[in-house]
């Protein structure tokens, strides 16, 4: 744990409570994730061992392989990140403290968090509102077709059924479209929602194989050093020396590739970067006075590494992530603006660019769903980053003292 020293530096010091629980073989918490996991993976046996192959899952919801892996990303999460953070207020409210000195960082920290509520509740909602705007169509005897966004005319020949209002043959945008619509009337809006959910899946996902990779992998090597060290980081060299990109374009053209099989190549292959940077910053960690005393008192290695180590390189962890995240969705937006994805990535935002793009209309019409879902991918990918710069000064227990 870390203590405010009387200069306001955190000093690093050894968890002394935590030393009497060293035979224990894991938390409460643990427990409950191991239990939760396991709840998981029957209900994954079930779906694909004991259902037949066309039947749903449930009444409401075909449950695919992605979808139980973004669940199990969701339980990780909910965890490691939201619990230790609702069971130590004290920190939380002085990691918001530290975020909150930068105005950019904090603007950056609510727009992730309402990527992260738009990809999470973002499709639940939109589907009742498209069913709506099919019957309200419907009563107009067509889908409207190529509306402008809100402020913005078109000539009512490009739409079919102007739904704002026309002076002079023209189309006004409506707030019932405030992005506009593409050419076959489909809300523009509602699909930036849905592609958040895609964009979602991979930052969660990829973040659930990095990070423990990543930390195991670099932790182990720098405590045990020797052979153990060289035989890791020499198998960390092989990995980067393959490319994601290779391996997904021989999967792609081998097998039926599904976005779940995409994001599991991106992720299983680079977090090389990653426990690199664990292992430089646990180098450090294995010879400091905490480290030392803990050794002294007669923790044992799997203790160290698990209770001192590790807590203390996680900052490490975290901040590499979340700037690797935006990297592997505009790798994703990029392959299926390029129709290089997998088949289910029409819910991508790269499939809403590209076919707004390579459409008839573009660019003297819908250059809005192209240029709404771009701003929205900047301002995604812009966000984690400036959230990962900041991360890495808010985490840094070398910063500031802790104070009520």
């Amino acid at each position: 744990m870390a203590g405010a020293s009387s200069d306001g530096v955190v000093a690093e010091s050894v968890r002394w409570e935590a030393l009497d629980d060293d035979r224990r073989l894991a938390t409460p918490r643990t427990w409950a994730f191991v239990g939760t996991v396991v709840a998981l993976l029957v209900a994954f046996l079930y779906d694909y061992v004991v259902l037949p192959e066309r039947q749903a899952t449930f009444a409401w919801w075909d449950v695919s392989l992605l979808d139980w892996l973004f669940l199990l990303a969701l339980v990780v999460f909910a965890f490691y990140v939201v619990v230790p953070l609702a069971r130590n207020p004290r920190m939380t409210r002085y990691y918001w403290r530290q975020l909150r000195t930068d105005r950019l960082a904090t603007a950056s920290f609510v727009y992730v968090c309402l990527f992260f509520l738009a990809g999470l509740f973002g499709p639940v909602l939109a589907a009742p509102v498209e069913e709506y705007m099919l019957a309200r169509d419907g009563a107009y005897g067509g889908m409207s077709s190529v509306q402008p966004p809100v402020g913005f005319t078109t000539s009512v020949f490009a739409t079919s059924n102007c739904v704002g209002a026309v002076t002079n043959d023209v189309c006004h945008g409506t707030w019932l479209h405030p992005l506009g619509t593409t050419g076959a009337g489909r809300d523009v809006a509602l699909l930036i929602l849905r592609g958040s959910r895609v964009a979602l899946q991979i930052a969660l996902i990829t973040s659930m194989l990095v990070v423990p990779l990543a930390t195991i992998v670099g932790t182990v090597a720098a405590y045990f050093g020797g052979r153990v060290d060289e035989t890791l980081m020499r198998y960390v060299d092989v990995q980067q020396a393959i490319p994601p990109f290779f391996v997904y374009l021989v999967a792609r053209t081998m097998y039926h590739v599904e976005l779940a099989l995409m994001i599991l190549i991106f992720g299983l292959l680079n977090w090389g970067g990653v426990a690199r940077l664990v292992r430089s910053e646990a180098l450090q960690k294995r010879d400091a006075q905490f480290v030392q005393a803990a050794r002294n008192a007669g923790c044992s290695r799997l203790a160290i590494v698990r209770r001192h180590i590790v807590p203390n390189v996680s900052s490490t962890v975290l901040t590499a992530v979340t700037l690797q995240v935006p990297t592997l969705i505009i790798v994703e937006t990029t392959l299926s603006f390029l129709k290089l994805g997998p088949l289910t990535a029409y819910r991508s935002w790269g499939y809403v660019i590209q076919t707004a793009m390579f459409s008839e209309y573009f660019p003297t019409w819908l250059w809005w769903q192209s240029g709404a879902t771009v701003l929205v991918l900047v301002l995604t990918t812009v966000s984690f980053n400036v959230l990962g710069d900041a991360l890495r000064d808010v985490l840094d227990p070398r910063v500031e003292g802790v104070n009520d």
